[in-house]
């Protein structure tokens, strides 16, 4: 697989690097996916548990999500013939793929953090010196 930088630019180009990257935040859109996902690669969980450590997601909205991920291939619900019965969650073959791609997010995420940081105390320092000056 070619890497971005390695594509002539022209829009076809463009389009090929595009299309891909919406397909994949399309399946992985809004504020609950990943979460979930990432709670789901320390094993398989029932519903109360993810709502524990999904903090914020409601019971309705983590239904929702779950349904969409397993429609998308990347969770499945195991039902346990048990008494009551027992309902997991867990992550599929295909969705531990997207390990490299939440790794990659969460360090460009500590490097962002990081960055602004230090924007911002160079900010406050110039500002503290341009205040002093104009005593």
């Amino acid at each position: 697989m070619k890497k971005i930088m390695e594509e002539p630019h022209t829009p076809s180009a463009c389009n090929g690097i595009l299309r891909p990257v919406r397909d994949s935040l399309d399946v992985l859109n809004g504020k609950w996916k990943l979460p979930i996902i990432i709670a789901l690669t320390f094993g398989e969980k029932r519903f109360g548990e993810i709502v524990q450590e999904v903090h914020g997601i409601t019971d309705r909205m983590l239904s929702k999500e779950l349904r969409d991920l397993e429609m998308n291939g990347l969770v499945m619900r195991n039902i346990q013939d048990t008494y009551p019965v027992k309902v997991t969650y867990a992550l599929t073959e295909h969705s531990k793929t997207l390990r490299p791609v939440i790794d990659s997010l969460r360090d460009w995420g500590i490097l962002h953090k990081k960055k602004l940081q230090e924007e911002c105390r160079e900010y406050k320092t110039v500002n503290k010196k341009k205040v002093a000056a104009s005593l």
